[in-house]
């Protein structure tokens, strides 16, 4: 059965800023939970739109996580989707950030889906990413701003 998460925030910063952050994954650490954020391997341009492969390192439950992702989707200023590789023992994560405009703001979405994960866990995982979207994504939308403020 596929599992699907979405959340939302609103930032006060507009589209092009919030989409700034979000595609530069090396920057990740400076508002996320992630220790280190790189890309493994760029794109055919030499970047990290799609094709471009990155790695994230995070601990989680006392152990390091380093999870890897394949860059799918990207649309300046709208959309960043990536699949997870490898890292968790999740079956076909797909991930997807959309932007929209909101006054001088921005609408982020961040959403994901996945099969399944280790037989009878499921639904633990599906419960710690509810609570890790709507943290990272409120994050982003926080950080997006820090220009705004000042900072």
């Amino acid at each position: 059965m596929v599992q699907g998460i979405e959340v939302h925030a609103r930032s006060a910063a507009p589209p092009r800023e919030v989409f700034d952050v979000l595609a530069d994954v090396t920057c990740w650490p400076a508002w996320g939970i992630w220790s280190r954020a790189e890309v493994e391997r760029p794109d055919d341009a030499g970047g990290g739109g799609v094709g471009a492969v990155r790695t994230l390192t995070s601990r989680s439950y006392g152990r390091t996580v380093v999870n890897r992702e394949l860059v799918t989707d990207l649309v300046p200023g709208a959309v960043l989707a990536y699949d997870l590789l490898s890292g968790l023992p999740l079956r076909n994560y797909h991930g997807r950030v959309e932007l929209r405009p909101d006054g001088a703001g921005t609408s982020v979405t961040w959403s994901c889906r996945f099969d399944r994960a280790t037989p009878g866990l499921t639904w633990l995982y599906r419960r710690v990413f509810e609570r890790f979207l709507a943290d990272t994504v409120q994050r982003l939308a926080r950080y997006a701003e820090r220009d705004l403020a000042g900072t």
